[in-house]
């Protein structure tokens, strides 16, 4: 089979397309042919050795899949050959075949297209969770999403709007604020590209403040970070919660003053811990996002597909902030 290696930390570039003895699967494990893997930017760090998780090489990068069942290991039960199932593996996924765990698979409910479905766990998962259980976000609640055009800010603004929040979404572009509004936000703001000084960072606190309004942003998802951070921060209402969700723009350091002053909470949002900790509510999750998408009322967008061999684009192309929505190498039709 053919699988797209990182043999030696560097970057997207390094990736070498590669041949590789088909996998067989263990006890409790699926064999499966993936048709398509999501991009996100764990695979940005995860061949620069930069993520928390440094898998033994050589690896193929690739932790967010949709494919179909082609074997099945001792002991597995509940699944069937040609079956089609997303997961979240860790790595792995740009590769035409891979073995997972059967227990951290789900059962892609009929009518989806794959390449959808591919866009669909690992940033709406991430993001329910962030929402409901760090977010506690309640209907009549004002949201602040920043980086609001990338997969994750998408579906932090199709989530706010089920759950029935006001949202106002931050973006870099007025081409991300149209698929931003597109998405369902209800306002949008356009800001600057970082570094800040300290008069553009106090301009853009004072943008996000009158975005929000007056009694201010009671949950603020951020998964960009660096000098947004602050900013943002000073926008939150009293006993508002800021959601740490990632660190694109650099990792931030807080004046701690602030939460004070606002009496708010600073969350992290750690998904994938979440998700092992808790298997039972994670995928109570997942089948409320399997409704929502079933409704209409979500679906992934996605913003380019990538062919096996163009993984390294696909993975640059997200480093890169062009992505207005789901980056996808489409393993299938390569």
């Amino acid at each position: 089979m053919k699988a797209l290696i990182s043999a030696a930390p560097g970057g997207p570039e390094t990736l070498q397309l590669s041949d590789l003895p088909e996998p067989a699967p263990g006890p409790g494990e699926l064999l499966v042919k993936v048709l398509a893997c999501g991009i996100n930017y764990p695979d940005v760090l995860i061949i620069e050795d930069k993520y928390q998780f440094k898998p033994p090489r050589p690896f193929a990068p690739g932790s967010e899949i949709c494919g179909e069942v082609i074997g099945l290991g001792e002991g597995v039960a509940g699944w069937q050959v040609g079956d089609r199932l997303v997961a979240v593996t860790g790595h792995g996924g740009l590769a035409e075949q891979l073995t997972l765990p059967a227990a951290r698979a789900f059962p892609l409910p009929a009518g989806h297209d794959p390449v959808e479905a591919a866009g669909l766990l690992m940033t709406y998962a991430t993001t329910i969770h962030a929402l409901v259980d760090r977010g506690q976000l309640q209907a009549g609640e004002t949201l602040l999403v920043l980086g609001a055009a990338g997969g994750v800010g998408l579906a932090a603004i199709e989530i706010g709007k089920a759950l029935g929040a006001r949202v106002i979404a931050a973006v870099s572009s007025e081409e991300k604020a149209t698929a931003a509004r597109d998405a369902g936000a209800d306002d949008t703001l356009v800001y600057g590209r970082a570094p800040f000084d300290r008069d553009q960072s106090k301009a853009l606190a004072q943008a996000f403040k009158a975005a929000v309004g007056e009694h201010g942003a009671d949950v603020i998802y951020d998964p960009v970070g660096g000098d947004y951070c602050e900013p943002a921060l000073r926008s939150i209402a009293w006993e508002g919660r800021y959601l740490v969700v990632g660190f694109p723009a650099g990792i931030p350091k807080l004046p701690l003053n602030l939460t004070l002053l606002k009496s708010c909470d600073v969350r992290g949002v750690f998904w994938g811990a979440f998700a092992g900790r808790e298997p039972k509510r994670n995928a109570a999750h997942v089948e409320q996002l399997f409704a929502w998408w079933r409704e209409g009322r979500i679906r992934p967008r996605i913003a380019r597909r990538f062919a096996l061999e163009q993984g390294g684009d696909a993975i640059r192309w997200l480093a890169d902030r062009k992505a207005v929505g789901k980056v996808i190498v489409d393993v299938a039709a390569s």
